[in-house]
């Protein structure tokens, strides 16, 4: 495949194209709340940028749970499904934006950590779905995280596009850090669940912004 002409743009979910992480925060709290644990400040910035099964096998062996990881990551897809389905909803200009780099000829791409399930539902429920010519979770790499670039690798290679012609938006530092490493352009979606990583965002990506109204015209 050649993969030396023409321009895509990959888009993480949480955070970046849907404004969803007040979700995955209310069922922390919801499920913390049912099994009588306190929820500690430091959990959801050690676990933002962590696969499901992850998240699972970090929270059973942090706080001593008998759950196996596969059950609690069930558990927590179910609970999300209803909201993904029902109340999440795009960021700023997000639609109008994918529809003009659709129109412009682009390829565009989905990069995810979501369970296929609860991606698929919210992109249908927020309208974006028919946008995109790829959608790449990090469970089709080797590494199975954004700690690392495959999954941007793995997108720009579906999508027959190299990957210095790649743009893409992020909302995570651990993100931001792997796609620059793949040598792609990043611009970064400002979430408050990353503010304290900011001042490190704003000095690595190659731009940000709170609002697709303001995301490149140009990739």
């Amino acid at each position: 495949m050649n993969t030396n002409e023409g321009k895509a743009a990959i888009f993480d979910l949480d955070g970046t194209l849907l404004d969803s992480m007040d979700v995955w925060h209310q069922v922390d709290v919801d499920f913390f709340r049912s099994r009588n644990i306190p929820l500690t400040d430091d959990y959801m910035g050690i676990v933002n940028a962590m696969r499901p099964e992850e998240v699972a096998r970090y929270t059973i062996k942090r706080y001593g749970l008998h759950d196996t990881p596969e059950e609690l990551a069930k558990l927590w897809d179910l609970m999300v499904l209803e909201a993904y389905g029902n109340t999440v909803e795009a960021k700023p200009h997000a639609v109008e934006y994918l529809d003009y780099l659709k129109s412009s000829g682009a390829r565009l791409a989905v990069a995810t950590s979501l369970s296929p399930q609860v991606r698929e539902v919210g992109m249908k429920h927020v309208g974006i779905r028919q946008y995109f010519d790829e959608v790449v979770s990090v469970e089709d790499t080797n590494a199975k995280s954004k700690h690392s670039p495959e999954v941007y690798l793995t997108a720009a290679s579906r999508l027959g596009v190299a990957a210095k012609n790649c743009m893409v938006f992020e909302d995570l530092l651990v993100a931001v850090k792997a796609a620059k490493s793949a040598g792609m352009h990043v611009w970064a979606m400002e979430d408050d669940y990353s503010l304290g990583d900011r001042p490190a965002i704003k000095a690595m990506a190659d731009g940000v912004i709170s609002d697709f109204a303001d995301a490149p015209k140009v990739l």
